[in-house]
């Protein structure tokens, strides 16, 4: 497996991986078992993430994209999605390593989705730890958020790679859990 920064080229890949991972295309039990990603991702935004150095891949050497993970920083994005606004406004009741999260320079972690056929084969831990070494002297922290109907998600991220939970904030009736990580040194 290579992990590397997507290129603009891989953007319809990416669409296409996430929307099959989008919440809304996903039955009650898909989600349940496997999790999923939300927001609005087409391949003209993933193109320009992609150029701005946003996106993490995992490819499997022979073309195919395994796993995505977004790596921005979220007081820069232009349009938010509701649940970073949410995240952006609860910065000051969220708390890293003792500080407000709003005092400490933190990139987003996510969305971060690896397709079915990669899946317990290591694909997100990769992209996890490329992230952590991506943001060493960026940020002092990658904080991420989770629906909290999203069990695998926190299964992944929480259980399993040790991020720290910060607290919880609601965005229109749906509650969030914000976790985070120590950038890399």
């Amino acid at each position: 497996m290579r992990y590397r920064y997507a290129t603009e080229a891989d953007a319809p890949a990416l669409a296409r991986l996430f929307a099959a991972n989008h919440h809304d295309a996903l039955t009650e039990e898909q989600r349940s078992a496997q999790g999923f990603v939300q927001g609005t991702f087409d391949a003209a935004t993933l193109r320009d993430m992609a150029a701005a150095g946003e996106l993490l891949v995992a490819d499997d050497g022979r073309g195919r994209i395994a796993g995505l993970l977004a790596l921005s920083v979220a007081a820069d994005m232009a349009d938010p999605p509701a649940a970073v606004t949410g995240l952006l406004r609860a910065q000051t009741g969220l708390a890293w390593h003792g500080r407000p999260l709003g005092e400490v320079p933190w990139l987003l972690y996510g969305p971060v989705v690896v397709d079915a056929a990669f899946r317990g084969h290591g694909v997100a831990r990769g992209l996890f730890a490329m992230a952590v070494e991506a943001s060493a002297g960026r940020a002092e922290a990658l904080v991420a958020f989770i629906e909290a109907g999203n069990a695998p998600s926190w299964r992944v991220h929480v259980d399993a790679f040790g991020m720290t939970p910060l607290g919880d904030y609601t965005v229109a009736g749906r509650t969030y859990h914000a976790v985070a990580t120590p950038a890399g040194a």
